[in-house]
């Protein structure tokens, strides 16, 4: 017999840790090969891991709602197979008793000097926004045994601009016992088990009427996601307006035909993306990311579209490669994802890869709006309800005034590469593209 670890799976290029929510299946129960074993979450969307291999589950090696590093074991299974064929080998136990490491993210090293768990992903924020190894060790963890959640160091980070670090004082007592290590990325993961009794500021109370609401999970990602980006990006937001009355007229008169032909509803929104995708090509800088003082430039154009899920939070499904699609194809794209989105049938992948976002805040009736981007990207478009206006029209003849569909476009853009020229421009040029819409085209 065999034992075969049941490994964190890699849900992205950006994705470096994510939280078990539920266990399937226990141990001593037999699981066959893709069968689901328990459920996890990241930051993007919610997904099953299947049993990488036949046989009873020996042990779980962590609980749920623990947080993993992506390549850690998460449980083992003993299989009928001959050990030396099937067996893969499980890392060494490890502790590092105050001994001094280094950890490199995104060419930026951070100097460990305590066996005080710190997950790649804390590392990375720490490195990035120059948190100290020092400052970190008084982060009060409020994850598994007392470790620093993302939460936890993006909290610090916020009060730290805001003058506020000092506040938080607190004090720590632990034991500290031998942990499971796990590879992550050919580097060694050391998760320590710990107790922690820490002495925080009295909890904050309220008076008058109130109802108290605990965040769901998905909220507390999308909060934790909208505060880092704005820590990490200077952002802008130019705006305009577009005369859409050609493009509306046209998707009136043919959308019935386009349903009956192509089996799908042409809304507004793969039209909307056709102009983006025309212009990016035009300005290639807005469809990139910044690593450290480096610049991304990202060749291929996937769009992510912003939709909102029946319990009002927000996921943003990527059409990749939407360069590629024609407006039946886009069509088809938009609609499907947005289905799966409403439905929680988004696979992992289909939220993973964007390289620039639309989010359509005239949905529910907003004007206009200030989007915050969506990282590591570099823009963000927003574009507003669409209301019949008078508007002086200039012709050869003069000047006169008429009923028109307009619509107002705002680009949050990263000021640290996108100039406001730049970020101008290309917000002139997705409103030029929708404006001058041919209404004699065909779909």
């Amino acid at each position: 017999m065999a034992l075969v670890d049941l490994i964190m799976p890699k849900m992205g290029e950006s994705i470096m840790e994510a939280t078990i929510l539920k266990w399937h299946k226990q141990p001593g129960d037999s699981v066959t090969e893709d069968e689901t074993v328990l459920e996890i979450a990241t930051d993007k969307v919610d997904t099953e891991v299947p049993s990488t291999a036949q046989g009873t589950l020996e042990e779980i090696l962590f609980n749920v709602n623990d947080v993993v590093p992506v390549g850690a074991a998460i449980a083992r299974i003993r299989t009928e197979a001959a050990e030396t064929v099937h067996k893969q080998p499980a890392p060494q136990p490890q502790i590092v008793p105050q001994a001094e490491h280094v950890s490199s993210f995104n060419g930026k090293k951070l100097t460990v000097s305590s066996n005080r768990f710190y997950s790649p992903l804390v590392l990375n924020i720490a490195a990035n926004e120059g948190v100290s190894m020092s400052e970190l060790e008084k982060i009060p963890g409020t994850g598994n045994e007392g470790r620093v959640t993302k939460h936890d160091i993006m909290q610090y980070v916020s009060g730290k601009g805001a003058g506020n670090a000092e506040e938080t004082r607190y004090k720590v007592q632990d034991t500290r016992d031998k942990g499971q290590g796990a590879s992550y990325k050919g580097q060694e993961v050391t998760v320590i088990s710990r107790q922690t009794a820490i002495e925080q500021q009295p909890s904050i109370s309220y008076s008058g009427n109130v109802e108290i609401i605990e965040m769901d999970r998905m909220r507390k990602l999308i909060a934790n996601h909208m505060v880092n980006s704005k820590h990490t990006s200077a952002h802008v937001t130019s705006f305009t307006e577009s005369d859409v009355t050609n493009l509306v007229q046209w998707r009136e008169k043919v959308k019935k035909e386009f349903e009956k032909r192509e089996g799908t509803k042409i809304t507004f929104t793969p039209l909307f993306i056709e102009a983006v995708v025309r212009c990016i090509k035009k300005y290639p800088l807005i469809n990139s990311s910044v690593d450290g003082d480096k610049i991304i430039l990202k060749k291929d154009i996937h769009i992510g579209m912003a939709t909102a899920l029946p319990n009002g939070n927000l996921i943003v499904p990527v059409i990749k490669n939407a360069d590629q699609l024609n407006l039946v194809g886009l069509a088809k794209q938009v609609n499907n994802l947005a289905d799966n989105a409403r439905t929680n049938k988004l696979k992992p992948e289909d939220t993973q890869g964007g390289t620039f976002t639309l989010t359509n805040v005239g949905t529910f009736g907003s004007l206009m709006g200030t989007p915050i981007i969506n990282q590591p990207q570099v823009a963000i478009l927003a574009v507003g309800a669409i209301k019949k206006r008078p508007v002086v029209i200039e012709t050869s003849q003069g000047d006169s005034i008429a009923i028109r569909h307009m619509m107002y476009l705002s680009l949050s853009y990263d000021h640290r590469i996108v100039d406001g020229s730049l970020g101008a421009t290309f917000l002139t040029a997705v409103a030029n593209e929708l404006q001058n819409f041919n209404p004699e085209r065909n779909f």
